[in-house]
Formats: C-alpha cells, sequence, structure tokens
C-alpha cells in the first residue's frame, strides 16, 4: 500500500479522495490555488502545497508545480478525482517517468477512450454497438455537410478529441453552417484542436451509463447503472438507477460492458455511456475516471469505488468477485448549485450558515462549512445529496425530507428547484418527460430551460 498519496484536484472530488486514503492508513497531500488556501481539502490533509494563482492553467493543471509537490512531499502516487487532470494520459505518462504511481487506467486507454471516433472503433470492435457517426475527425464544412446528410437530420456536433465543450444539436441543412463554425471554435480555444465529430442526435433518448471495475490482469466486474437523462445543459442534476429498465436489460448490458473491458484489458474505475431508446443501447462513450456519480453506486453496491481504485493502483486484484457484488435498493443523487435559480450566476459570497441534513440512507459529498467564502474561479457546487431506499419511492420520499432539512446561509441555492422536482408527478411517476439528458434545451426550437412537453410552463416556473 502506498505510504503517502497527492490529490490533484480541489472541492468535494478532493475530499472524498482524501477520506477514502485516510481510511486506509494513507498519509495525503492536498494541492490548492491561491483561492482556495482556506478550502476543506487543504484543512483535511496531512499536507498541502500551494501550486499558484486561481487560473486552472496556472494551478490545478499545472504539471510540473504538481510534479514538483509529489517530489518535495515524497508522495508515491498521485489520484486526480474527477475533471482537471484525470483524463490526461500525457500526464499519467509524465508521473510515470518521475517514478509516481497514477491512481486510474493506463495512459493507453486514456488515450483512446478521449478520442470520440477511436472510442466508437474500439467499442464496435468489443462489441458495443454505437450511434451512427462521423468515421473521422471534421475539419471542413463541406464534409460536415455531406456527412450530416448521410446521417440523416438531427446531428449532433462536438469536439472530436474531448467532451463537453461546443456541443450543438443541428436540426436542418440551414442550420448547419453556423452550428459547425462554432463548434470549430470552442474546440480550438478550448482544446487547441478545431476538429469536430457529428453523430446522429437521438431526440428523447435516455443517457443510461454503467460502471465497471477493472485490475488489469483480467479481472473485471459491472456494478450496475445509473440514469443519467436529467441535465440542464451538459449540467448533471439528478441521477441514480434507471427506472425504465428491467433486470434481463440490465443484465445483458451490463455483462456486455463487462466482457468488453474484459477483452479490452482495462484497470481502474470506468463508466461506459450509453444512448437508451426503444429497447436499443447506443455506446456513446466512455469515461476514464471516477465520477461525481459514483456515490450512487456505492449506495447500492456497499462498495468503497476510490478504495478500490487505490489498492488497484498497487498491483492487487479486486476485493471482489461478480457473484459476491448485490445490488441493493435505490439511490438517487442531486447536484446542488450555488447561485440564484433561473440564471445559476453568484458573486463570492460567504456561507453564513450550514446544516447538512441526516438520518438513514442520507449522504453528503460537499466541501463547504460555516464560514466558508466561495471564490469565483471555479465551479459553484454547494455539494451532492445522496440519498438510499429499498425502492425508488422509498428514495424519492427521503430525499424530498432531506431537501427540506439542508440549510445553507448566505447564498442562493437550488434547493427550492429540487424541492419542486422531487415532487413533480413525472419524476414520483418515472416518465422523465422534460427529461434533459441530450435533449432539446440544446435547441433553439424548445425551452431553454425544459424540452417541449405538456408541463413546459410549470416546469420553467419551477427553474424561474
Amino acid at each position: 500500500m502506498f505510504g503517502k498519496i497527492l490529490i490533484a484536484n480541489r472541492g468535494e472530488s478532493a475530499v472524498r479522495v482524501l477520506r477514502a486514503a485516510k481510511e486506509l492508513g494513507i498519509e495525503t497531500v492536498a494541492v490548492h490555488s491561491t483561492a482556495d488556501t482556506q478550502a476543506m481539502h487543504v484543512k483535511l490533509a496531512d499536507e498541502s502545497v500551494c501550486l499558484g494563482p486561481p487560473p486552472a492553467r496556472e494551478s490545478y493543471l499545472n504539471v510540473p508545480a504538481i510534479i514538483a509537490a509529489c517530489e518535495v512531499t515524497g508522495a508515491e502516487a498521485v489520484h486526480p478525482g474527477y475533471g482537471f487532470l484525470s483524463e490526461d494520459a500525457h500526464f499519467a505518462e509524465i508521473l510515470a517517468a518521475h517514478g509516481i504511481a497514477f491512481i486510474g487506467p493506463k495512459p493507453e486507454h486514456i488515450r483512446i477512450m478521449a478520442d470520440k471516433i477511436e472510442a466508437k472503433r474500439v467499442a464496435a470492435r468489443l462489441g458495443l454497438s454505437c450511434v451512427p457517426s462521423s468515421p473521422e475527425a471534421i475539419t471542413d464544412l463541406h464534409d460536415a455537410l455531406d456527412i450530416a446528410q448521410e446521417i440523416g437530420f438531427p446531428v449532433l456536433i462536438k469536439a472530436a478529441t474531448r467532451r463537453g465543450r461546443g456541443m450543438k444539436v443541428v436540426w436542418s441543412r440551414d442550420e448547419l453552417a453556423a452550428a459547425v463554425s462554432a463548434s470549430m471554435y470552442a474546440a480550438e480555444t478550448g482544446f487547441g484542436d478545431g476538429a469536430i465529430h457529428i453523430e446522429k442526435y437521438l431526440n428523447g433518448a435516455r443517457r443510461i451509463e454503467i460502471q465497471v471495475l477493472g485490475d488489469g490482469v483480467g479481472n473485471v466486474i459491472h456494478l450496475g447503472e445509473r440514469d443519467c437523462s436529467l441535465q440542464r445543459g451538459q449540467q448533471l442534476w439528478v441521477e441514480g438507477p434507471s427506472p425504465v429498465l428491467d433486470a434481463g436489460q440490465r443484465g445483458e448490458i451490463s455483462e456486455l460492458c463487462a466482457g468488453a473491458m474484459r477483452e479490452f484489458g482495462y484497470s481502474s474505475a470506468g463508466t461506459i455511456k450509453f444512448l437508451y431508446e426503444s429497447g436499443r443501447f447506443y455506446f456513446v462513450e466512455m469515461t476514464t475516471c471516477i465520477e461525481a456519480g459514483h456515490p450512487v453506486t456505492e449506495m447500492i453496491t456497499g462498495l468503497d469505488l476510490i478504495s478500490e481504485q487505490i489498492k488497484i493502483a498497487t498491483g492487487q486484484s479486486l476485493s471482489v468477485s461478480q457473484s459476491q457484488v448485490v445490488l441493493s435498493g435505490h439511490a438517487i443523487e442531486c447536484r446542488i448549485k450555488a447561485g440564484y435559480p433561473a440564471a445559476f450566476r453568484l458573486p463570492p459570497r460567504k456561507i453564513e450558515h450550514y446544516h447538512a441534513p441526516g438520518g438513514p440512507g442520507v449522504r453528503i459529498e460537499s466541501a463547504i462549512y460555516a464560514g466558508y467564502s466561495i471564490p469565483s474561479a471555479y465551479d459553484f457546487l454547494v455539494g451532492e445529496l445522496i440519498v438510499h431506499g429499498r425502492d425508488r419511492n422509498e428514495a424519492l420520499m427521503r430525499l424530498s425530507r432531506a431537501l427540506d432539512e439542508f440549510v445553507v446561509g448566505g447564498i442562493e441555492t437550488t434547493i427550492p428547484l429540487f424541492q419542486r422536482l422531487v415532487n413533480h408527478d413525472d419524476m414520483l411517476t418515472s416518465q422523465h418527460k422534460y427529461q434533459l439528458g441530450r435533449a432539446a434545451h440544446l435547441s433553439k426550437r424548445q425551452s431553454t430551460v425544459f424540452p417541449a412537453n405538456k408541463n413546459t410552463k410549470e416546469l420553467e416556473e419551477v427553474a424561474s
């Protein structure tokens, strides 16, 4: 086991890793920017190192500074959390060159899955059905038009090599040129590569994620699914086991994913993402790091995924076999943001009061506390509220109760919005007609908050 690890992240992600490390008897090193001097992960760690000023490129993405911090503190390994450098293959290779372990997958696996086009090629070879898409990266408008017409409108345009920026839904040929230009610009400014990728847009499909865990020596297990259909923009709001999959569907797609990752030789935690429509699963991408939604999986399996990641990085085999994995009950996670519910904007503000909910089946992943001032340089996440119940109805009732107990004074939060959503008829009946996963919030033709449906007006009032 490692004696000391450095956590190359901030916020609730860093705190979550720190807690797992402490339970394994491992000393921790926190890194931070000058804006995060008073952050919780800095206060809880055994040691801390300031990397630089608030901009992420000068601190949390500053690889030389992170390497220097490892050398100064004697950290043997780095856990990247999620976001920042967690899916940077070059970072993992640099660590290895300096004799520092990367707590995550092999660099080659990270690199393959970071490339949307190559990821689909590999997924198809491994037996996963893929969304119809462009076979190569696109850098020319005429090529984009040919591909879009071949696939058939509507299509989704995104950066070819990285996720999360410049995504555009295009409903017709007339809209394509402007969308392609905007996506290429976003990809170039965000990632230094303006190439784009086009895939079929499945309007109304649910987004289903399968959690896998492998040790790199042939042992791969699946740990159930998370339904991530309820989003605003590309920000996930609510997730949990899918209420629309039956045991047969769940077992079939899970076994298929585990078998594919076994053939792939995958190690560490990973999430394979699908669009689910009319009983069929279409591979979209794979996340090669722990995800913010991992507590949902932990609640229904009883496993500590961060602890498993750390053990795997030391060369240990998985601590459980597939037959020992038991999915129990239903869990739901809410991402509670700071800011004004309509616009989700917030100037730097001090948290005057803080009371986290408790009781049976309630868990909070947060890095805030009373007296903490939220820095303006980063994401305004209050925390992740996760609840567990024997079934979906009990989990929803527990979530409603926990939201009523949650007190954050001094700032506006999205708690009131979640209080309304959790009691909405579509949520209670699992219809999710206002699901936002890859839905029409990306389209100018429909609401910028929720897709059009019979309850659009009510939902827009909730959001405002």
